[in-house]
């Protein structure tokens, strides 16, 4: 009893471990709801103003993981690392086992996920001078050449 207690404690505290360290950047590119705009009593100039679009670049995002990959793996290699040995051995294979397992179903579910989403790049000359790249999930009807009006991060037709 006091043995599957121990595993259980050990594979939840692996799978959350790993789970936390599973995921790529959370926000690979700008949604719409980044920090900008009216904020703290005053407007950030830095996330708004006016300009030209220069040009406009297809790119992808990498797969993200959710981490699901490295929870599943995780439980399903520390339940095979427990078939493995006796006593402190079958602890130690069970911890093996549950790392290695988390690795794996992480590493599938980014393969999985690696087509990742269409993003667009787009470079703008602003009104003072300045050059800035946004990166969105879609242009609209955004074309090279447009004036364009920049809020919180996101590009649109001015």
């Amino acid at each position: 009893m006091k043995a599957t207690r121990t595993l259980a404690a050990v594979v939840v505290a692996t799978g959350a471990l790993l789970t936390g360290c599973a995921s790529n950047n959370p926000q690979p590119y700008n949604d719409g709801y980044a920090s900008g705009g009216y904020a703290n009593g005053r407007y950030d100039n830095a996330n708004m103003g006016y300009g030209t679009i220069e040009s406009i670049q297809v790119t992808r995002a990498d797969g993200r993981t959710s981490g699901a990959g490295a929870l599943l793996g995780g439980v399903v290699g520390a339940l095979a690392g427990n078939q493995v040995g006796s006593g402190s051995g079958r602890t130690a294979a069970t911890v093996a086992g549950g790392v290695a397992g988390a690795a794996i179903g992480n590493r599938v579910e980014g393969n999985r996920n690696a087509t990742g989403q269409e993003l667009y790049q787009i470079n703008i000359r602003m009104d003072n001078g300045e050059y800035r790249t946004v990166t969105q999930d879609s242009v609209y009807d955004l074309r090279v050449g447009n004036r364009v009006r920049m809020v919180d991060g996101r590009v649109y037709r001015y």
